[in-house]
């Protein structure tokens, strides 16, 4: 077994693959999480418990994997925590904004805590299996050190800088080709609906010819087959990383007029109630606007 100890903060759908991969690869593993009921599972695979953040933050390494910037600020950023802190690194590996990237860097530099940025690629199955692509960024050194841990968290890990805030930024673009693939399905299969070819076709038309990989034959799939169910990725969050990047690209001056068009249709998917559902389902947007239901 390893030496290094982790405390794991975030067992949501990501975050309790994650953690139970970490155990598996000899790790002692300290977890918190707001519910309990993770807390339990990830014990009797056997990680250990934490009363509070405080005893999370007094392992070697802390890694997160929490919703949004609400949940990281408020959670983590506590400056007596910070300052209490035993762990000389956190990786966060949450999506968050690049302002909170860089104000997470210099918070834990005034406490003498390492900080990176390592969010990830792949649905909750691809976290169990240990799968992830992980796309990390910060001092190389921190890099080296956190190695050993990404290790057993992914396949592959893309050093992308050596600023936190460039791997937030590699992961926001990610997600906002991943959307305007979702959309550009989305209409592509109204449009051949509307004129009597089965969605289910084409897609396999173009997962089969001029798209073939997993983004398309994926979600083209839940999205012909209008399968929303199991949720992968909450359609709310996929709002929240489309709002990421335009506002990313507002302080750069980098123009994504297709952002616009993205943030609209996940807008009129919440206020439908799909909030919850696959980001998929913002599909069903499309069908909608082209009286297919």
């Amino acid at each position: 077994m390893t030496a290094l100890t982790v405390g794991f903060v975030g067992l949501g759908s990501m975050g309790r693959g994650m953690a139970a991969n970490l155990v598996r690869a000899g790790f002692s593993v300290q977890v918190w999480n707001r519910s309990p009921g993770p807390v339990k599972a990830l014990v009797e695979q056997g990680a250990l418990a934490a009363a509070d953040l405080t005893e999370a933050f007094d392992n070697d390494i802390v890694v997160s994997m929490l919703a949004d910037d609400k949940a990281v600020e408020s959670n983590l950023h506590d400056p007596a925590l910070l300052a209490n802190a035993r762990a000389w690194l956190h990786i966060n590996m949450a999506t968050v904004s690049l302002p909170l990237a860089r104000r997470a860097t210099e918070l834990h530099a005034e406490h003498r805590i390492g900080y990176l940025a390592a969010p990830v690629l792949g649905r909750a199955e691809v976290a169990e299996a240990g799968r992830l692509n992980i796309l990390a960024a910060g001092p190389e050194a921190l890099l080296d050190r956190a190695e050993p841990l990404f290790a057993a968290l992914g396949q592959r890990t893309w050093r992308l800088g050596s600023e936190p805030y460039q791997a937030n930024a590699a992961k926001i673009s990610t997600n906002f080709l991943l959307a305007c693939a979702i959309e550009s399905m989305a209409e592509a299969t109204s449009l051949a609906e509307a004129n009597g070819v089965k969605a289910t076709d084409l897609v396999e038309l173009l997962t089969n010819t001029v798209f073939p990989g997993p983004v398309y034959s994926g979600y083209g799939a839940m999205v012909a087959e209008r399968r929303y169910e199991p949720v992968g990725f909450r359609l709310v969050l996929g709002l929240k990383d489309v709002n990421l990047a335009l506002e990313a690209g507002a302080e750069q001056h980098v123009p994504l007029p297709f952002g616009g068009v993205l943030r609209d249709a996940f807008l009129d998917a919440v206020a439908h109630g799909d909030a919850d559902r696959d980001w998929a389902a913002v599909a069903e947007v499309a069908r909608r606007r082209a009286g297919l239901d």
